[in-house]
């Protein structure tokens, strides 16, 4: 086991920068294009891309914070504001009066429509394209390691809650 007072060896250090300045300068151009083209924030594209990829387009509330990784307050404002926009509908669960089930809306579904191309087109040139043979492999097996170990002990906001008296 490594000592838990060292620093970051020089390696390590160079990685940790890396990683954060390539997410943060992806996420940078992402959120400017769903911005210029969707008047959607990151978090709020986020919502809807998972609504539209889950069956019949609902999830229970709890669900979509666990899987966006965001706080469950922070959540809550952004379904508001696309609740607003009426691209989400958000109604009690009829299985548990303290859920709340978002669904997507056929407005919401036609602005994931009209934004995806453009994102995908950003990500693909951004991430995918300097890559060269097995990259993407390899980074694809790093992080979903990574990505394990992390939600092994997520933050909050993260932490799937336990279902009480649920029956499926």
């Amino acid at each position: 086991m490594s000592d838990p007072t060292a620093g970051l060896n020089t390696e390590q250090l160079g990685v940790y920068f890396a990683l954060m300045e390539v997410s943060s300068l992806l996420q940078y151009a992402v959120e400017e294009h769903l911005r210029a083209d969707g008047d959607l924030s990151y978090v709020q594209f986020q919502i809807l891309a998972r609504l539209v990829d889950a069956p019949e387009g609902r999830l229970r509330m709890t669900d979509l914070a666990d899987g966006v990784v965001y706080s469950r307050s922070g959540l809550t404002y952004q379904a508001g504001l696309l609740d607003k926009r009426g691209l989400i509908t958000r109604s009690p669960s009829p299985d548990d009066e303290r859920s709340v089930i978002v669904t997507v809306t056929d407005a919401g579904r036609d602005l994931v429509a009209r934004v995806l191309p453009g994102h995908v087109d950003r990500v693909r040139r951004l991430l995918f394209d300097p890559m060269i043979d097995g990259d993407l492999t390899e980074l694809s097996n790093v992080l979903a390691r990574v990505r394990e170990h992390m939600r092994a002990t997520p933050p909050r906001s993260a932490r799937s809650r336990a279902v009480r008296n649920r029956t499926d």
